[in-house]
């Protein structure tokens, strides 16, 4: 079992969205993916998907899109995204997804010796346009990664690892209450999305206090799902 991630399929099958308006990358950017994805994953193997999955904005337009991403190998694992507006109840969310699609929420799930956990995640506090609004959402955000990092301490799997589709800092490295937590409870690897194109300089890359962070936007890892060091 060999564990990927990638984030930002921006997937628009009910109602197409060109994704090339982004720039000439993102061209055929869905068949892009799937192959490569059927290239590396196997059956076997787990694919961790860091939100903005969909541009549907209703569950029953994106299904068409996470079918699709049922079709193809291994076993997936979903959290929502900023653009993910279809995203609603999740126990009505999971009653309708296909076999081998997991959405997590206020909870966690184990492949293996790995556990993994997510949430959201929202824009940084320390962002020029950061409001009160903002820091609602992020407290939020920060409330539920915690109710799935405490739910990840009750299952038996010995490396924790955690989904985000915002980034949890900055490219500066300095800690923020999204890092604290995940150092708190002990998480070896981080990987999240949400940033694009010229905003990929804002990305912290590489180890800190001992957690690996990892941008797995799709257009920063040239449109395949990324091996994951675990």
């Amino acid at each position: 079992m060999r564990y990927f991630a990638i984030a930002d399929l921006h997937l628009s099958f009910s109602n197409p969205k060109p994704m090339n308006l982004f720039g000439e990358l993102w061209d055929n950017h869905e068949l892009k993916i799937k192959h490569t994805w059927t290239d590396m994953v196997r059956e076997e193997d787990v694919v961790f998907i860091a939100g903005d999955i969909s541009w549907a904005m209703t569950l029953s337009d994106a299904m068409r899109d996470i079918e699709w991403i049922a079709q193809l190998p291994g076993q997936k694992v979903i959290i929502r995204g900023n653009h993910d507006y279809w995203w609603s109840g999740i126990s009505k969310m999971r009653s309708l997804l296909p076999p081998g699609v997991h959405a997590l929420q206020n909870d966690a799930i184990g492949f293996g010796d790995v556990v993994v956990c997510g949430s959201r995640g929202w824009q940084l506090p320390s962002h020029p346009s950061f409001t009160g609004e903002d820091e609602r959402l992020y407290s939020r955000e920060l409330e539920r990664l915690r109710l799935s990092l405490v739910y990840a301490e009750s299952l038996p799997h010995k490396t924790k690892v955690v989904l985000l589709h915002y980034p949890p800092l900055s490219a500066d490295g300095k800690e923020t209450a999204m890092t604290r937590l995940l150092e708190q409870y002990g998480v070896s690897l981080c990987v999240y999305g949400h940033l694009h194109a010229h905003a990929h300089r804002h990305a912290y890359v590489g180890r800190l206090h001992g957690i690996q962070y990892q941008l797995v936007s799709a257009d920063y890892v040239n449109f395949q799902p990324m091996l994951l060091p675990i």
